[in-house]
């Protein structure tokens, strides 16, 4: 009996990861900014949510439960390897597309611009505009108080407004 339930256990994991795999990309991807990371975030959830998958399935939001676990495998991999990174040269700007590609770039123009934050500020707002939790669910995520979640927010949002005035005025 124990074996029957176990490969229906398996069975279930299987079907919604297949249904909720490439969300979960997207979603670490805008969380980390890189490819490589976002898959190793997600491989490391969906291991975990493996072993876990009686418990999680029976979570009130089996998704939002393994979100949580891609921000917590990237949190990890923040306080394992982070130090050891150098920063580099802010990457240089490219002229317009001119084969109609304008929002792609603009895109692309703001997801550099919010790769420039701290961690933890990225997230958050990664967490509120693209993910649209509230203050106290990314508190929850970031392991944090509600005030300096909105604080994270916040201060992002005023480095990126100073940025790209100090690029407007720089363009005129």
């Amino acid at each position: 009996m124990a074996t029957a339930e176990a490969h229906s256990s398996a069975i279930d994991f299987e079907l919604w990861v297949t249904e909720k795999a490439d969300a979960l990309l997207r979603f670490a991807y805008v969380l980390t900014g890189d490819h490589a990371l976002a898959e190793d975030a997600v491989q490391d959830a969906l291991t975990t949510a493996c072993a876990r998958w009686a418990r999680v399935s029976r979570a009130e939001d089996p998704e939002a439960y393994v979100k949580r676990m891609v921000v917590n495998a990237h949190i990890s991999w923040w306080r394992r390897f982070r130090r050891r990174e150098a920063p580099v040269a802010e990457p240089a700007r490219t002229s317009a597309a001119p084969d109609g590609t304008a929002n792609r770039a603009d895109a692309e123009a703001i997801w550099t611009l919010c790769a420039t934050l701290p961690d933890k500020q990225r997230a958050a707002v990664v967490l509120r505009f693209y993910e649209d939790l509230s203050y106290a669910e990314i508190a929850v995520l970031l392991h944090c108080a509600e005030a300096t979640a909105r604080s994270h927010v916040h201060r992002a949002l005023a480095v990126l407004k100073t940025t790209l005035s100090k690029e407007g005025a720089e363009d005129a």
